[in-house]
């Protein structure tokens, strides 16, 4: 039992990071601007600044006086993420992006524009305490948890880009938000929970985008599902699942020792009964270790009676891993067999291998 507890369990903390206008609820915006001698309606200019303009620098706000900018800054708007490289690929449609946080730990996030939307993919840890062992983030282990500040910063980040014309050939709008990058978000639920209220809050108080645009993935902490579905938002639940039998998943999700496959399940069925919204299970296919027809034919008995969706991954491959993709045609085979069971499945779009697309192999790389 003390084992698994370690897995939530962060480690001492660093220099702690700056409160940012992000960590706040709008009513706490504006009782700190009261405090900090300002007048309440001065939280929801800055709010509009950062969540509608995508800006973060108080110098720039012409509506603020010049005299209040730099309290402004310190106590609204300090810095939290730098950039310190982005590689791109897709023409310019997908981005990954390496940022440090002021205590030097370095996270990801990745933009990828589609036809019909556009998508970042943030991290909620700084490395992840779960210890999947096919998972480049998984083998750094957990650093810290970042604060909601730093995980909106991500987001806000990405809209600029969005809306600036950096990804891709002309501005788009950014429509999507998956917290499927580094960590586990579960595990750092309240600044996971404040991040999706900036999200979805409309303007001025958070970036408008809509709830069902929002997914939360998670390995299957049970309690953190139960606790998601009381709070009657509806975002989208993904398990990353990864096979369906609980004796391999031991081992590829360490997690599952404490709520096995059928527990989990049970948790996502009641957060979909709860909230009309149906949940998707993510599987990254791995060569000759859980790619087997009897597996699918497994999973598509478990699955033909809920309102779930497969998204299987093929994997994108770490450096020195012994872990690689499925070949094509046992993919075509895993996908059929679900399919005659009724399940709905979608094979993921393939970005980013070429610029260290697995989550976790940029900060690790820049380590080296």
């Amino acid at each position: 039992m003390s084992e698994i507890k370690l897995v939530f369990e962060e480690p001492k903390q660093r220099k702690k990071a700056p409160q940012h206008l992000a960590d706040l609820t709008p009513e706490e915006r504006r009782a700190k601007a009261i405090e900090l001698g300002l007048p309440a309606f001065r939280a929801n200019q800055i709010a509009t600044h950062y969540f509608t303009h995508f800006s973060d620098d108080p110098e720039t706000w012409t509506d603020i006086p010049a005299t209040m900018r730099p309290l402004v800054a310190e106590h609204f708007m300090p810095k939290l993420i730098t950039l310190v490289k982005s590689v791109d690929c897709d023409n310019g449609k997908t981005r990954k992006d390496l940022w440090k946080l002021h205590d030097g730990v370095m996270v990801e996030s990745v933009i990828m524009r589609y036809k019909d939307r556009t998508t970042v993919c943030i991290s909620s840890q700084a490395g992840c305490g779960m210890n999947c062992p096919f998972c480049a983030t998984g083998q750094a282990g957990l650093t810290r948890n970042l604060t909601a500040g730093e995980i909106t910063a991500q987001i806000v980040a990405a809209a600029k880009a969005c809306n600036d014309g950096e990804i891709g050939e002309d501005p788009t709008r950014l429509s999507n938000v998956v917290f499927m990058g580094m960590g586990e978000p579960l595990a750092n639920y309240n600044p996971v929970i404040r991040t999706v209220r900036n999200i979805i809050s409309p303007n001025p108080d958070g970036l408008g985008i809509g709830a069902r645009s929002v997914t939360v993935s998670t390995v299957g902490l049970v309690p953190g599902i139960e606790k998601l579905m009381k709070e009657d938002i509806q975002v989208t639940l993904a398990i990353s699942l990864h096979t369906p039998d609980d004796e391999l998943r031991d081992t590829l999700v360490p997690i599952n020792s404490r709520w096995k496959v059928k527990e989990v399940l049970m948790a996502a069925d009641a957060y979909s009964d709860n909230t009309g919204r149906r949940y998707s299970v993510e599987y990254a296919m791995i060569r000759d270790i859980n790619d087997q027809a009897w597996r699918a034919d497994l999973l598509g008995r478990l699955l033909k009676n809920r309102d779930a969706h497969v998204n299987l991954i093929p994997l994108n491959p770490t450096p020195g891993s012994k872990w690689t993709a499925s070949r094509k045609k046992d993919e075509m085979e895993f996908v059929k067999i679900l399919e005659d069971y009724g399940v709905t499945v979608t094979v993921r779009d393939t970005r980013g291998r070429e610029i260290d697309g697995a989550c976790g192999q940029l900060a690790a790389a820049e380590k080296v």
